[in-house]
């Protein structure tokens, strides 16, 4: 668990950035309606929660930062027996005052008051400039006067690109749910039918080893579905023969992992499955050699492509000179998508990948992202050699970077091809 002398640090390392007699206001995530009078699980705003580790909805934060002393203060829902009847008990003023250091906390109800008195010391202000509701709108008005008004999202996402050794042990604790989960589906998975049975399995040791929520839709395409990359259907039979791309990852106390694995229904690849996989196994393994401070992610993305390309000349599926297929981007039919992306409370962590002067920013000891190539070969598609038809292959790990090289917090999850196939025996 994240202390909350962690949370402080975040907040006086995010004052540090701001400019004198600022102040900055950061909003919790609003309650989503799924239909008529129900609402889908709460989450908290990512930033919010990166800021105070506070989860509850109708609350608000404000950094002030004057020329000698930053001061921070949470507002919160207030206490009423009523509310709390339908949707749980909150903490309240006294409640948040327990577990959580500001300099003060106040009922939400006086939010506007206690804004409309700070501003009256301060010449810039910082906000989501994406987000949307009447707090916002009243902000953006009361603002005008100001000096300045920034959007405060790229100075948390910057912020966020480096993790602490806190947010590290929580990704690995997701990833070792997620491990549970992936071998547990993959023991199971020529027992099963459909491929919605497989997510089945998979959320269940979710829940059961207590990451309560999905890091995102889990993804579970057997056969030519693999060639879908958000496909979220889950509603194909898994067929004797077809490989099954399976991408899911857990979240725990709001800490995301992201991995998928490729493997066969009935637990042996074919020659032709063999083939495509060794290709991306090998890319993948490389890739994630190569990660280490100040390398730029734009290098990896190029190497994976250059070397995926090698593969599908090898195999026929593309002719001629890489050099000439690379050039004319003929390999990104089949390679579509990125390297990898940054890691942590998202699953796509909301950090830059460039500066503010448009430079792209290298990797640095701390950054966890993805690695994650991948082929994807239509059935229909006839350019190809009929046995590599509608195989859609991707392997993915997580990866934190270190002072000097990488660990692939992830490489207890099974992808030799000897270990998927021993899975089954």
């Amino acid at each position: 668990m994240i202390q909350e002398s962690e949370y402080k640090r975040r907040r006086k390392t995010l004052a540090s950035s701001l400019k004198n007699n600022s102040i900055a206001v950061v909003f919790s995530a609003t309650a989503q309606t799924r239909s008529n009078d129900t609402e889908y699980p709460y989450r908290q705003n990512s930033n919010f929660y990166y800021l105070t580790g506070f989860k509850e909805d109708n609350a608000a934060l404000i950094i002030r930062k004057g020329r000698k002393a930053t001061e921070s203060y949470l507002f919160v829902q207030k206490k009423d027996k009523q509310l709390e009847l339908w949707s749980g008990k909150r903490r309240g003023v006294k409640g948040a005052k327990k577990l959580f250091e500001h300099d003060d906390i106040f009922v939400i109800d006086e939010f506007t008051s206690k804004f409309d008195l700070f501003i009256k010391e301060s010449r810039n202000i910082y906000y989501d400039f994406s987000m949307k509701s009447s707090k916002i709108e009243y902000i953006v008005e009361k603002s005008k006067s100001f000096s300045s008004r920034s959007n405060l999202m790229p100075l948390i996402g910057k912020q966020r690109l480096i993790k602490s050794p806190e947010e590290i042990s929580l990704i690995k604790k997701a990833l070792q749910i997620t491990k549970e989960a992936h071998h547990y589906a993959k023991d199971h998975a020529r027992e099963l039918t459909y491929e919605y049975e497989l997510q089945a399995d998979v959320e269940y040791i979710f829940k059961k080893k207590g990451a309560y929520s999905d890091a995102y839709t889990t993804i579970v395409a057997s056969g030519n579905s693999a060639n879908t990359l958000h496909y979220i259907n889950n509603d194909k039979k898994l067929l004797d023969g077809a490989l099954i791309l399976m991408d899911a990852g857990c979240e725990y106390e709001y800490y995301a992992s992201d991995i998928t694995r490729s493997f066969p229904v009935n637990g042996t690849f074919t020659d032709a499955q063999k083939d495509l996989y060794s290709i991306v196994l090998e890319v993948e393994k490389k890739i994630i050699s190569m990660v280490r401070p100040d390398i730029l992610r734009t290098t990896l993305q190029e190497k994976s492509e250059e070397l995926l390309c090698e593969g599908l000349v090898k195999l026929g599926i593309l002719k001629g000179s890489v050099k000439k297929l690379l050039k004319k981007k003929k390999h990104k039919k089949y390679y579509p998508h990125g390297i990898g992306h940054w890691m942590g409370i998202d699953v796509h962590d909301e950090s830059p990948y460039k500066d503010e002067k448009g430079k792209e920013i290298p990797l640095m000891a701390g950054m966890v992202m993805t690695i994650e190539p991948g082929i994807y070969i239509d059935k229909d598609d006839k350019s190809v050699p009929k046995r590599y038809r509608g195989i859609g292959i991707r392997i993915e790990d997580d990866i934190l970077v270190t002072y000097d090289g990488y660990e692939n917090l992830s490489k207890n999850i099974a992808k030799e091809v000897e270990d998927i196939e021993a899975t089954y025996s």
